[in-house]
């Protein structure tokens, strides 16, 4: 799976979460071994997160643990869409259209989740540099934010989901 599409992992990854003839050990492998490319990792995410799966809402330790055997693909997409999902949730709510905004806070929700459950010191990196661009527009982070053109409101919700899943992590150690 080295060089596979973006569109060809969101494919594999709804063939794959549509299978039920998997046993838990058999989806770990499958999972781990598509989340060491970042296509691969951005295709899983897209569809676990804004499809209709039981394992988006309840992940089981299957899927955490194959996305913690590679920490340092998966930690900043984490991120990333908790953010992105968080400003367009606004963003869908100033526009009135409350089915979208749901949906990003549906995705939020659960990428919230996962961050959580796979509870690893790369995403908690990230989240802090993130939480501080936010919040002082200074560091690694402050060009993602700009490039997505995010304003007060929007930084300010981004550091406040962040700042939520940072304390639920660290009262988890």
């Amino acid at each position: 799976m080295k060089n596979i599409t973006f569109e060809e992992a969101i494919a594999y990854t709804e063939d794959l979460l549509s299978r039920h003839n998997l046993d838990d050990t058999q989806l770990e492998l499958q999972i781990a071994e598509l989340v060491q490319t970042t296509n691969g990792a951005r295709g899983f995410f897209v569809c676990l997160l804004t499809g209709e799966w039981q394992l988006a809402d309840a992940p089981n330790a299957s899927v955490i643990r194959a996305l913690q055997a590679h920490p340092h693909a998966i930690a900043e997409l984490l991120v990333k869409n908790l953010v992105m999902s968080t400003a367009m949730a606004i963003t869908h709510h100033r526009a009135e259209n409350l089915e979208q905004a749901e949906g990003s806070n549906r995705v939020s929700k659960r990428t919230a989740l996962l961050i959580e459950k796979v509870d690893l010191p790369e995403v908690r990196t990230i989240a802090t540099q993130v939480y501080d661009a936010a919040l002082t527009n200074t560091g690694e982070y402050v060009a993602f934010l700009e490039k997505w053109g995010y304003d007060v409101e929007q930084k300010q919700a981004i550091a406040n989901v962040l700042a939520q899943i940072l304390d639920q992590v660290s009262a988890n150690a």
